[in-house]
């Protein structure tokens, strides 16, 4: 049985939810992964098909994503997964989407673009809660401020992380990134500082590496871009233990333990906690020469549950025609309002300078 959407790593924490999310909007998808078990039980569960395919298995995956329009690669590390599921979906004619928040990865999908545009394929990458607020966000603010010549994004904390999380954090141990005159530059983990206010008066943010150094330059074409998270104990504690442990998790037997670690962390992060009254902040200002700055915040609802409704979202653009072929970011290809579609998305508190 074919369907006009398959998505990968089904059987994930994300790919799950967005599962259940696109079923209760009306879509059948065809559930994929390596985990046969857990397809056929979600499976039933959902009353929709499975396939079984992992990423090394090229002819597995072109018949797991047979007749498919749109496939959403919910399985990461998205280092690992993200160049063998788009490669078989080159080979079948289906637009790829996927929920990687990792930098690199993105940036090696943006070198790919004229051999997506010469295929009529579109492919567009972290489709989720990174990055699609803030991208929307970053947009919204360089639309009022063309000649920025300084992007600044930080966002809240998540309350929890799921197995594919901690597996991609283990990955990113060394150091973190920002972008300089169109440039990725390698700098400190926690570095630059900044303070911003998240909707209860200034708060400090620690500089780390989020996907928006990838996407929100594509976006905007702004040169200069930073992105932070807004320093929590938590936060600081994470930057904290891997400035001084990070050269471990990068060994084999680190690596092995954080596989370890992951393996044991529950199915559902939340530990059954009711997220919906969780919300996050995102907050973009744009800075030009002259040092005028807009800047704008975004509330969401909690990232995993805005997440599966941006997942979808996507997937519901790409079907009814959304579709611009090559490397796109959710802003370029959708404008800059598209996050605003989500329910209980609210742009707020403009500030311009």
């Amino acid at each position: 049985m074919s369907a006009p959407v398959v998505i990968y790593g089904a059987t994930g924490h994300s790919g799950a939810l967005v599962a259940r999310h696109a079923g209760a909007g009306g879509h059948r998808p065809v559930l994929a992964g390596r985990d046969t078990e857990k397809l056929r039980a979600l499976g039933d569960a959902l009353r929709t098909t499975w396939r079984t395919a992992t990423v090394d298995d090229d002819a597995g995956l072109r018949r797991a994503f047979a007749g498919a329009t749109v496939v959403l690669n919910a399985a990461g590390p998205f280092s690992r997964t993200a160049m063998p599921v788009l490669d078989a979906c080159l080979a079948v004619g289906a637009h790829y989407l996927d929920l990687s928040g990792e930098v690199l990865v993105i940036e090696s999908l943006a070198r790919r673009h004229e051999d997506f545009m010469r295929r009529g394929t579109m492919v567009v990458p972290a489709v989720g809660y990174e990055v699609v607020a803030s991208d929307c966000l970053a947009a919204w603010v360089w639309a009022r401020l063309r000649d920025a010549t300084v992007l600044r994004i930080a966002t809240t904390p998540a309350s929890w992380a799921s197995r594919g999380s901690v597996r991609t954090l283990g990955e990113a141990t060394r150091s973190s990134f920002v972008r300089v005159d169109g440039t990725l530059r390698e700098t400190g983990l926690g570095t630059p500082r900044h303070t911003f206010d998240f909707g209860q008066g200034p708060r400090p943010a620690l500089g780390l590496a989020l996907a928006d150094l990838a996407t929100a330059y594509y976006t905007t074409g702004i040169p200069t871009i930073e992105t932070y998270v807004e320093a929590t104990p938590l936060v600081r504690g994470i930057v904290a233990g891997t400035r001084a442990f990070g050269w471990l998790w990068r060994s084999a037997p680190g690596r092995a333990w954080l596989e370890a670690t992951a393996d044991l962390l529950p199915e559902d992060p939340s530990g059954g906690a009711d997220p919906s009254p969780l919300r996050m902040a995102v907050v973009a200002e744009a800075e030009n020469a002259h040092g005028q700055i807009v800047r704008a915040r975004m509330h969401t609802p909690e990232a995993y549950a805005f997440t599966a409704s941006a997942a979808v979202a996507a997937i519901d653009r790409v079907l009814a025609g959304g579709v611009e072929p090559g490397f796109q970011t959710p802003a370029r290809a959708w404008g800059a309002d598209f996050a605003c579609e989500i329910p209980g998305v609210v742009r707020a508190n403009v500030v311009d300078d």
